[in-house]
């Protein structure tokens, strides 16, 4: 045990590397120590692929190839398989009914009850070592950036203690992208760096690269990768050849990755049920929900199915080639740089290098945006201009996000996706207020206080569900459960836990330990390589976070009864609703809903 609480300490220290690797060692008296040396691994290492180039071709040979202790297991599916079990189910709850007498039906009665009261009783957690709220730290430490530009591209530069490594960010804005080509965004993160490029074939790039990736956000495509020091002029030489010349022609291999990455999707729903039901009850009720269903919920794993059985890519590949020419585009780019600070002025004049590379590649291109309006603009000091120009970049998202704003009409929706499970997932979410509103740390607050001292009773022990609560992010409140063999019954707990804040049937000690809780996470360990990265994506600077922070410690037990009834009453509220599971004979016949 006191080894565990060891490991949990040093993991939550100032860098959260995860070091129970070594719990397996340490427990069968190894030294724990010789394992946090990696360095002295990585030489020996070294030296031993020095000494035998084949030295990983014959481990692989002795332990896999030519290893004789094997088991070959072949699984296939059975179509009924859900009706073979629930039959078996209740062939086996009928014969066990059968074999109660009267007075055991009595007892097995009385027992529920005792459960019943048992779980609504207010459990007493006084006795339970706790930290304070005035123990958290007022203030949060500023994390310092510098910001430049690199051949016109904003650039944020952070010195940090990385350990040798260069880590690269690069946002490309979604703002100039056309509005038939979005739901293709995914699969374009998916592929990219996976079809080849330059001179490289897809095997030879797997093997070049390890770390480069990219991933669809709703501001943007985020391009991420790093590496050692040494490698820094050959990473960027990677993401040149991919701006430049990726091979999307490699039909074969682009059937592969389509068909591997639809199939992900599809698997991930029964991991994720309640995140893709979050996703789409949140769809209608602000645009970054809409986004956000578009690029990662039930709507892009129905596209991607459809993808996936075309038997003719060529229209796939030329939309692949149209999303290239308008997100791998220096126009629409900021970029972040976290390495040392010994490192940081040639990491600055690689990522000068590279950006020339892709903007020169570009001029013979007609350019996305064509309209240019010159103006006269008096001298502005250097510092001060790089400054302007990654705030305008950020503001231009921003903007866009306003005209999104004022153009999107929220609006009611309750959707139900018929799938083959046992059991549900359950979502409904609520039009709020964004990070800025004064009233957000309220509602992080109440969401954390109502997970845990309602929804967690009514969902999962009384409900039976794997697990439920409420959070609060991206301008919703959001009420879930998942695995949950309740559908319906389970809205009627959210309403009641609004009516429940509302009430104000809460103490102080539930509000103060909703705040610890919420800090815990506020104040969870950021890695070197993360600083200052909440700015680069979102323009949260340590400003607002500050101001958050603040807000967070002010809560008190009028504003929570306050914002619940603000915007969580249902004569106040704008809503979605989705459920994933089973077939539902309630709701299908309930004309508020629309079953997929």
């Amino acid at each position: 045990m006191w080894r565990t609480s060891l490991i949990q300490r040093l993991n939550d220290g100032p860098e959260p590397f995860d070091l129970s690797y070594i719990a397996s060692s340490w427990n069968h008296d190894g030294d724990p120590v010789e394992l946090l040396q990696i360095n002295d691994s990585v030489a020996k290492f070294k030296q031993t692929l020095k000494e035998n180039p084949r030295f990983l071709q014959d481990k692989v040979k002795h332990y896999f190839k030519e290893n004789t202790h094997r088991l070959t297991l072949s699984m296939s599916p059975d179509e009924v398989y859900l009706e073979k079990q629930a039959k078996a189910e209740e062939e086996k709850l009928q014969k066990k009914i059968h074999a109660l007498s009267d007075s055991d039906k009595k007892d097995i009665y009385e027992k529920g009850l005792e459960l019943l009261a048992a779980q609504s009783k207010t459990q007493d957690a006084s006795c339970l070592p706790a930290l304070k709220v005035s123990d958290i730290e007022p203030t949060i430490p500023v994390t310092p950036v510098q910001i430049s530009t690199a051949v016109g591209v904003p650039v944020q530069y952070c010195e940090q203690p990385t350990n040798g490594l260069v880590y690269f960010r690069a946002m490309c804005s979604l703002n100039t992208l056309p509005e038939d080509l979005r739901l293709y965004v995914p699969l374009f993160c998916s592929v990219v760096t996976k079809m080849g490029c330059g001179g490289l074939d897809y095997r030879q790039q797997s093997q070049q690269m390890e770390v480069l990736s990219l991933c669809s956000l709703f501001q943007g495509v985020l391009l991420s990768s790093s590496c050692l020091e040494r490698n820094l002029p050959h990473m960027f030489h990677l993401w040149s050849d991919i701006f430049n010349n990726p091979h999307f022609d490699e039909v074969e291999r682009l059937r592969v990755l389509v068909m591997m990455s639809a199939q992900e999707l599809a698997n991930g729903i029964s991991y994720s049920g309640h995140m893709y039901a979050m996703t789409r009850a949140g769809r209608h009720l602000t645009p970054a929900g809409d986004l956000n269903e578009t690029l990662g919920g039930m709507e892009q794993v129905k596209f991607m199915k459809r993808v996936a059985e075309l038997s003719d890519l060529s229209q796939v590949i030329r939309t692949l080639v149209r999303i290239k020419k308008h997100l791998l585009n220096p126009d629409n780019m900021r970029c972040a740089i976290n390495t040392t600070p010994q490192k940081m002025s040639d990491t600055a004049a690689q990522l000068e290098s590279f950006m020339k590379d892709v903007a020169d590649n570009r001029k013979e291109r007609k350019p996305v945006r064509s309209n240019i309006i010159e103006y006269n603009i008096p001298p502005v000091p250097l510092s001060s201009l790089l400054t302007i120009v990654y705030i305008l970049l950020y503001n231009i998202t921003v903007l866009f996000v306003y005209i999104l704003e004022q153009n999107f009409q929220p609006c009611q929706m309750k959707t139900f996706f018929q799938l083959p499970f046992p059991v549900h997932f359950i979502s409904e979410s609520i039009r709020t207020v964004p990070f800025s509103h004064h009233d957000y740390a309220s509602l992080c607050i109440l969401a954390r206080m109502m997970t845990a001292k309602f929804l967690h009773g009514e969902i999962r022990e009384k409900g039976g569900a794997y697990g439920g609560g409420a959070r609060m992010g991206g301008g919703l409140f959001s009420f879930y459960s998942y695995r949950d063999p309740n559908s319906v019954q389970t809205l009627s707990a959210f309403r009641r836990g609004v009516d429940w804040a509302k009430s104000g049937q809460f103490t102080q000690q539930d509000i103060d330990e909703a705040k610890l809780s919420v800090f815990s996470a506020v104040d969870s360990p950021v890695a070197p390589a993360d600083k200052g990265m909440g700015r680069f994506l979102s323009g949260v600077t340590d400003e607002m976070k500050q101001n958050h922070r603040e807000r967070l410690f002010a809560v008190t037990h009028q504003s929570l009864v306050e914002v619940a009834e603000r915007y969580l009453g249902v004569g106040q509220r704008t809503c979605g609703v989705a459920i994933l599971g089973p077939e539902n004979e309630a709701i299908k016949k309930d004309p508020s809903w629309i079953v997929k």
